[in-house]
């Protein structure tokens, strides 16, 4: 900046005018500012001339340099010869563009240091396959067990691969694998080069593809993948085939620069946003969300603030909480062989007051959601028989669950004893039970006594006793679980197979050059390469020949293109 210095009688003649405010102003050269003095019918003037100090080794350019400010003509902005002699809006290079901001000062060398080592394409694989190593040690082993279960599947005397104990799985966290610092750090490294990567990479090259790139030099069109002369021919027709195929038409004297698809290089950057959403919503639902699994008979209710635990550091609950959750009925639906086919759980939600505020019939792949709470069903089992001994009761057995070797097969079973309770050798009838559809008796001596169905009032007589089936009481297995993540991955998902299928479309760059009467014409895309000189060639014969040659004075700038 430079300083004005006044003499001491121009500061007594500026006191007796009104005030001037005098702002420091860069200036190129010698400058004069005049000013004019009027008090009382007399007047004066005065000049001050002021003269630019400059920074030693810093002399002012003597290169012209223009400024404009395109307007709404459609014309294309001012341009700067390129070293290959293209033209190109802005003046700025394809090396900066590659680099990011431009002008970066000392102090942030480091930062793109940093960056350029995150963006490295062989660190990302190798992390992507760290992610997927991880995930897949997740699956193989079980998650959130006991440790008990650890110590005898992963014994230290013959640990698995021969080294991989239960000290490994519990002190590097794989029994939560997809919340443990090691995961979650691996997929933040991975966040972080995808970043870098668009940051470095992606967005440059979507700079790049914008800008405007006008060719002067028709050697350097005919070395594009594609290229062809058209004698006889306007780069002005040919400024208007191309726009009735779609493309975007920039022209400038006897230059011509076309595109077409580039939304085709938006899509690697929405490849790495959707990634980073679906990243960013597992992280959030491993270490914000809360779980839980409880079994209820019929005709009890739970809380279900009771049943959720919290999974990570950032689980917050809810209002939704302290609901009450009732279970109206359960049944269940066969297949013609007997098996079963699906189960269903009636369900009662209720508020603080009592009040139901839900209520739905809910199945496998079909749950309930309420509040940010879904609940699932999941499992089933059977509770209680109600018997009828002699016309007396009913009276509720408890049914437990009986150990089979081997399959899937579910098998529960009670017992009614017959003989005195407090003799050594008590004696009964046994009942089991492998759905709620029938029961099967044995006597005391463990033969086999006969088969009822539950509900069917048919009574049996079994060591001189009569026996009723009144009921079979099933228990629903509930799921409980809030995921804030989930609307996160479901975005990152549907953004993903969006840009995936918007990253095919070919992305086409197109040079014209008026020469004399012909018109050399050179272009490249960077998809579709085998049908790019097709359609090239017709889009060339749409081309009208002209008679006669152009007027040199004529205009040839394609306005509004």
């Amino acid at each position: 900046m430079e300083t004005l210095k006044m003499s001491s009688r121009m500061s007594l003649v500026q006191n007796q005018i009104l005030p001037l405010n005098f702002k420091p102003y860069p200036l190129n050269h010698s400058s004069r500012i005049l000013g004019v003095y009027c008090n009382k019918g007399r007047t004066f003037s005065f000049t001050l001339t002021c003269k630019l100090n400059t920074v030693k080794g810093n002399k002012p350019s003597k290169e012209k340099s223009r400024i404009s400010v395109p307007g709404s003509d459609g014309v294309a902005p001012p341009v700067v010869e390129s070293e290959e002699g293209s033209v190109g809006n802005g003046g700025r290079k394809v090396e900066e563009a590659k680099n990011g901001v431009v002008g970066f000062g000392l102090l942030k060398k480091f930062p793109r240091k940093v960056l350029g080592i995150l963006s490295n394409l062989p660190l990302a694989i190798a992390e992507m396959f760290a992610v997927a190593a991880l995930m897949a040690l997740g699956t193989f082993i079980d998650q959130g067990e006991a440790p008990d279960y650890y110590f005898q599947k992963f014994p230290e005397d013959h640990p698995p691969l021969g080294f991989f104990s239960w000290r490994w799985v519990l002190t590097l966290g794989f029994d939560h694998m997809f919340s443990s610092p090691i995961f979650l750090g691996t997929l933040a490294l991975l966040g972080a080069s995808l970043m870098a990567c668009t940051y470095t990479t992606q967005i440059p090259l979507v700079k790049v593809a914008r800008r405007w790139s006008f060719l002067q030099s028709a050697e350097t069109i005919r070395k594009q993948e594609y290229a062809d002369t058209l004698p006889r021919a306007s780069v002005k027709d040919l400024g208007v085939i191309l726009m009735g195929d779609g493309y975007e038409v920039f022209s400038k004297g006897p230059a011509l620069y076309a595109f077409k698809g580039l939304a085709g290089r938006f899509a690697p950057i929405g490849v790495h946003i959707s990634l980073l959403l679906i990243m960013s919503g597992g992280t959030l639902s491993a270490v914000g969300s809360f779980r839980g699994a409880v079994t209820v008979p019929q005709g009890l209710n739970f809380v279900a603030g009771d049943v959720l635990a919290p999974s990570g550091f950032l689980s917050t609950p809810s209002d939704a909480f302290s609901t009450e959750i009732h279970v109206n009925r359960f049944s269940m639906d066969y297949y013609d062989s007997g098996e079963v086919s699906q189960f269903h759980t009636d369900l009662s939600l209720f508020d603080l007051n009592g009040k139901e505020v839900m209520r739905k019939t809910i199945s496998v792949n079909d749950p309930l959601r309420y509040g940010g709470i879904t609940i699932y069903q999941t499992d089933w089992s059977i509770s209680a028989l109600q018997v009828l001994k002699d016309d007396v009761g009913p009276f509720n057995l408890a049914m437990a669950p009986l150990q089979l070797n081997g399959g899937d097969k579910k098998l529960f079973g009670t017992f009614l004893p017959v003989a005195d309770d407090n003799s050594p050798n008590v004696k009964g009838i046994s009942m089991l039970a492998r759905d709620l559809q029938s029961v099967i008796l044995y006597d005391k001596e463990g033969k086999f006594a006969g088969v009822r169905r539950p509900n069917s009032n048919l009574p049996i007589e079994i060591d001189g006793i009569k026996i009723v089936i009144a009921d079979a009481i099933g228990s629903s297995g509930l799921d409980l679980k809030t995921d804030p993540g989930v609307p996160v991955v479901y975005a990152g998902f549907g953004a993903l197979m969006l840009t995936t299928c918007i990253s095919y479309l070919s992305h086409t760059q197109l040079w014209a050059l008026q020469d004399g009467t012909s018109v050399v014409v050179g272009g490249k895309t960077n998809r579709a390469k085998g049908e790019f000189p097709d359609t090239m060639n017709r889009l060339l014969d749409q081309v009208p020949e002209l008679v006669e040659s152009s007027s040199p004075e004529e205009p040839n700038i394609l306005s509004g293109l």
